[in-house]
């Protein structure tokens, strides 16, 4: 089959390199010239684990081309799917200015019968605007499809290469089909499929990310209760996940969730209630609760030194909103700076793959290391705002050799009580006893 992707980030590329690595043919669309060159070179311009072989490879094979030209890459396909982005506007609606802006385009390119996709994230009702959009103008058959997708960053590749379940919004039996025949390689162990209208389709890709949002300000809100109980979150998450009604994921306590689809997600399904007068008391709970989580390591910070953190140098290990991506949208790390930045403190920063694009956004108003150990010289503490895994088992000696004060801040729970009072270290986690040093 051959498809269209119109959008390259972390939806569109995904999308485009797994459908052609199934046997498609598939033309990736953007209007970023620099990006579209990039990627006719093979360079991949985003990072995604397993996502450069695959990507390497369907290029080389002939099944996976780019370019800038909207009418050359539809022309001969069957289905277009937008991965276009969806930021919130001022109110926290997601803004479909370019889903819609290519549509139109779409309206005036479209000659004979195509499927279009919705992939982005969107409202219920995009598909209705998306169609009007598109008819305005054509005078072809076609359908517009709700295919909402559901892929982590970090692990994207293999969600959509083995999807838990495949969503698929449409009532037309010809677009059922054509959709069917283009998941089919995706569900052969039995992955299930389910058919809706496009509106419970749309629904369903905001509920699912509200809910895991949700379980994560929750299980934040019970590690600050723990801090002040003197219970550890860590016992209580073993307990609690061990219910199988509640299952174990998204019950690890933290700095607050990050990234590109929770935080608007969240705020769009708030805008969408708030539209529909419903108030969704849960949502705006959640995020005002993810907000103060972000600021609980900067008060823990203060409160150690003090109120007086004027020229006090801080290695920080962790940009990214979360593991394996270099995506920085809403990255807790991000406040983080910006807080201490404003105290006087001096940040040194180092993260395995989002460094480029902090740097691309903030500029060099803070050190970049060269590793995780670099960043430790002479500072006066360590905060740790993303859990990658080379900085679960570090050489605390070597740590210790290199800083100013043995003194953590960990965002992410990673490591032993037990063992930070052993290297003697004074050491503040999430939601369980602070260890202070023998002279503190």
């Amino acid at each position: 089959m051959k498809i269209a992707v119109v959008g390259t980030g972390y939806v569109g590329l995904v999308s485009g390199t797994c459908f052609a690595e199934t046997g498609n043919h598939v033309t990736c669309v953007d209007i970023n010239k620099e990006k579209v060159e990039q990627m006719k070179r093979g360079e991949i311009p985003i990072y995604e684990p397993h996502l450069d072989t695959m990507f390497e490879r369907n290029i080389n094979q002939g099944r996976l081309t780019f370019t800038t030209d909207l009418e050359e890459g539809i022309k001969d396909a069957k289905v277009i799917c937008l991965a276009l982005p969806t930021p919130p506007d001022g109110d926290g609606a997601a803004d479909l200015r370019f889903i819609l802006e290519v549509a139109d385009q779409l309206g005036h390119l479209i000659k004979e019968y195509k499927v279009v996709v919705n992939k982005s994230t969107v409202p219920v009702g995009t598909a209705e605007k998306v169609h009007a959009a598109i008819a305005k103008n054509c005078k072809s058959e076609f359908d517009v499809v709700s295919n909402p997708e559901f892929l982590r960053e970090g692990f994207a590749v293999d969600d959509f290469m083995k999807p838990d379940r495949v969503v698929i919004g449409t009532r037309s039996e010809k677009a059922k089909k054509i959709m069917t025949d283009l998941y089919a390689p995706f569900v052969r162990q039995g992955n299930p499929v389910y058919y809706m209208d496009e509106r419970s389709a749309e629904l369903t890709k905001y509920a699912a990310n509200a809910f895991l949002a949700t379980k994560i300000s929750f299980m934040n809100e019970i590690a600050n209760l723990c801090e002040r109980t003197g219970a550890n979150v860590d016992m209580v998450r073993i307990g609690l996940g061990a219910d199988s009604r509640i299952g174990k994921r998204f019950l690890f306590a933290g700095i607050g969730y990050g990234g590109s689809c929770f935080p608007k997600d969240v705020q769009a399904l708030a805008k969408t209630s708030s539209d529909y007068h419903y108030d969704f008391k849960i949502l705006k709970s959640v995020m005002a609760v993810n907000q103060l989580q972000h600021q609980t390591i900067v008060d823990k910070i203060k409160k150690h030194f003090h109120n007086d953190i004027r020229n006090k140098k801080f290695a920080l290990w962790g940009l990214a909103f979360k593991p394996d991506t270099d995506d920085i949208r809403e990255a807790p790390a991000l406040h983080i700076i910006d807080q201490l930045k404003k105290e006087g403190a001096v940040i040194s920063a180092f993260d395995p793959q989002a460094m480029k694009n902090v740097q691309k956004s903030i500029g060099d108003s803070i050190h970049y290391g060269t590793d995780e150990y670099d960043v430790l010289k002479n500072a006066d503490a360590l905060i740790i705002a993303t859990e990658w895994s080379l900085f679960r088992n570090p050489d605390f000696e070597k740590m210790i050799s290199l800083m100013k004060s043995k003194t953590i801040f960990d965002g992410r729970n990673l490591y032993d009580l037990n063992q930070m009072k052993e290297l003697d270290f004074s050491y503040y986690s999430v939601g369980r006893e602070t260890v202070l040093r023998n002279k503190e």
